[in-house]
């Protein structure tokens, strides 16, 4: 069976590499493709997997977002002329589910960014079967019907490449070491909110040395370390004393290596941290203000959480029974 995933992030970067190998290792032939994005292509080149680059990120505009999206459409159309897969798999591509609906290919997706409106009403209609954590409430994925199937998991996403992760890169900052992740001020959903990631990171520079990690520019600024190439997310936290972030992948990856993470409530709805903390991870969330108060507390401490990550179901498996049950088997 050939199986086409499509990685528009970092994350999906490694959620995609991480199926593709479980994939190949019952004879199935990957196909993974991404765009021109600052995490991507770096990501890809660490883990050592070949992705096809399609198109590129560029969210200056409302019209430069549709405008990429249509090319990436038009270039995956003719990616395809000769041979089409049998199946698509994505953390809700949307140039990949139009692609693969156009093409009559089925739709495996997964998904747990409930506030990214935009990407939800655009791809969800068009999604066979979605693989979904049991964080996120049947309230919210009753607003956007699949065509088939909702599939929940006993777990989070990052698992798939949590749960068996040895950090690749060893980073020799000096301790206390506090990794700050900006928030993500050009997706949709973050129309008129305010970043104070870059205010927060200099006030908890007292407390050790601050690593702060922008989105888009590298630029220096006073007091912060900023690396200037890429970073191995999941291996700095891994090896870091604290993160503090808006909630977004990084938190969950600290949280599942025993790394304390605190989350700016600048973003509601966050389900799949509030799932996490429940269950005994240390995820905090907080107001902006509260950050350095919270930080002097947990600085230093670390979680054994072993035993709760072997607890979580891979979502890996789950997709790779929904091709082999649902697809394939039919």
């Amino acid at each position: 069976m050939l199986v086409w995933y499509d990685a528009c992030t970092g994350k999906q970067v490694r959620y995609g590499v991480a199926i593709a190998r479980r994939l190949r290792e019952l004879g199935h032939k990957v196909i993974l493709t991404t765009r021109k994005h600052p995490d991507t292509l770096p990501l890809a080149n660490l883990l050592g997997e070949e992705f096809i680059v399609v198109g590129r990120y560029k969210p200056e505009s409302l019209r430069t977002r549709l405008k990429e999206s249509l090319k990436r459409q038009l270039l995956f159309l003719k990616l395809f002329e000769e041979e089409t897969p049998d199946v698509a798999v994505s953390h809700r591509s949307v140039e990949l589910c139009r692609t693969a609906f156009g093409l009559g290919i089925p739709i495996i997706a997964t998904h747990d960014t409930v506030h990214a409106e935009a990407v939800n009403r655009l791809t969800m209609p068009l999604i066979d079967f979605l693989v979904v954590s049991k964080a996120i409430p049947r309230s919210h994925l009753k607003e956007y019907k699949v065509r088939k199937q909702v599939i929940q998991f006993d777990g989070v996403d990052e698992v798939a490449w949590i749960k068996n992760f040895t950090p690749q890169t060893k980073y020799d900052f000096e301790k206390p070491l506090i990794v700050v992740r900006q928030f993500e001020t050009k997706a949709a959903y973050a129309e008129e909110k305010t970043d104070l990631s870059e205010t927060i990171a200099r006030k908890l520079t007292r407390l050790g040395t601050v690593v702060f990690l922008p989105r888009y520019e590298r630029k220096t600024r006073k007091g912060l370390i900023v690396p200037k190439a890429f970073v191995d997310s999941a291996s700095l936290v891994a090896q870091a004393d604290l993160f503090v972030g808006a909630g977004g992948t990084i938190t969950r990856e600290a949280a599942l290596q025993g790394t304390p993470a605190i989350v700016m409530k600048l973003i509601k709805k966050q389900y799949t941290n509030d799932y996490m903390a429940k269950k005994g991870f240390p995820i905090f969330k907080v107001r902006p203000e509260q950050t350095v108060k919270l930080a002097e507390k947990l600085i230093g401490k670390k979680w054994d959480v072993k035993e709760l990550l072997a607890k979580l179901e891979n979502p890996v498996e789950v997709i790779k029974n929904v091709i082999e049950e649902k697809i394939y088997g039919n």
